[in-house]
This record gives C-alpha cells, structure tokens and sequence, in this order.
C-alpha cells in the first residue's frame, strides 16, 4: 500500500438550484470568499490556476489546478493537480429533493516531502485534516448561499 496515496469523496446537501451550486463551483477564484482553507487561487490563464489551501495542521499544499472537463449539462466540474498532490478531482452536481447534492471526489497522491515522511503515522490526522476542510467548505457555501439569497 502506498500510504501516500488518497481517494475522498464528500457529499453537500444544498438549499438551491443545480445550475446556483454549478455556477458558484465552477469559478475557483471566488472560492477563498466562501472557503476559509482555500487561502489563495492565482489563476494561470482560462483553464489552469495555482491554489494554495490550508486546514487545522498546520501546513500549506499547493499545487496547479488544470481544468480536464466543464461540462454543465451533466453537471461535471474536473480538474487535474500537480504539485504538493497529485491526481484529480471531481465535482459532479445533481437534482436532489428541492435542492441540490453535490459530490466532491478526489484522488491523490501526496508528494510534500515531510507529508510523505509522515504518511503512516500521520495518515489519520491528514484524513481527519481533509474531512474539517470540507465540512467548513460546505458551511461556507451555505452562509455563501444564504447571503445570495439575501441580497436578492
């Protein structure tokens, strides 16, 4: 096993519209208005950009974002990373109830040298790590959402 390598997956239940949460997903620059771990998104040109994210632990990952597919009809948003890791992630949005299910996976290999020196013995911390940044990314985009709604 190569304790350096990732898959996550998490799912937001959200009070509004597939084509909202697709729209608000799909512009990453913003993402540090919403997301506090996402600490800074340089975009590179159309489809590529460096983002810097930080949750508890305290360490940095950056890494380059590359679009791989937008595709709003099926409601996929994938990109390709490389850097402190490695990989990809997805979000695929769906209809759910009179809202909105947002899948997030992602697969990665770690390649930060202390990270990897710590792989085994860190690997719960970085999984618990992943786990408190999504769960603030989904309250940051409901407070997003709410304060849309708003100023409506």
């Amino acid at each position: 096993m190569d304790w350096s390598h990732y898959r996550f997956r998490s799912l937001w239940a959200l009070p509004a519209p597939p084509a909202t949460v697709y729209d608000l997903l799909a512009e990453a620059e913003d993402y540090p208005r919403w997301w506090p771990q996402v600490r800074e998104v340089d975009r590179i040109d159309d489809t590529s950009g460096v983002i810097t994210i930080r949750s508890v632990l305290p360490y940095d990952m950056t890494f380059t974002a590359r679009e791989v597919r937008r595709d709003r009809a099926a409601g996929v948003l994938e990109i390709a990373m490389s850097g402190d890791i490695e990989g990809w992630a997805r979000w695929t949005i769906t209809p759910h109830g009179s809202g909105t299910l947002a899948r997030y996976d992602q697969v990665v290999d770690v390649n930060k040298p202390l990270l990897r020196r710590l792989a085994v013995p860190g690997r719960p911390l970085f999984r618990a790590n992943h786990r408190l940044m999504m769960r603030a990314g989904r309250r940051g985009l409901l407070a997003h959402l709410a304060g849309r709604r708003e100023a409506v």
